[in-house]
């Protein structure tokens, strides 16, 4: 069955996983820092996986869209 690339819920469910996307990856890097620092007892890791969790997101975002922009 072939994809139906204009069909508007398609796009919307591809879009609106899009909107998410970044705000949950760096919600759940910022988390699994904070889990971190309390086990460890250390003031700096949430920092670290903050930023991971951000570049994150945007790498997946990127190739999201550039899977979206090539046709695939």
């Amino acid at each position: 069955m072939p994809k139906d690339t204009n069909n508007p819920f398609q796009l919307l469910g591809r879009y609106s996983y899009l909107a998410f996307l970044l705000p949950v990856s760096t919600m759940v890097g910022y988390a699994i820092g904070y889990l971190l620092d309390k086990f460890f007892h250390t003031h700096f890791l949430y920092l670290v996986f903050l930023l991971l969790g951000i570049a994150s997101g945007f790498i997946e975002l990127i190739r999201e869209l550039n899977k979206n922009d090539s046709g695939k």
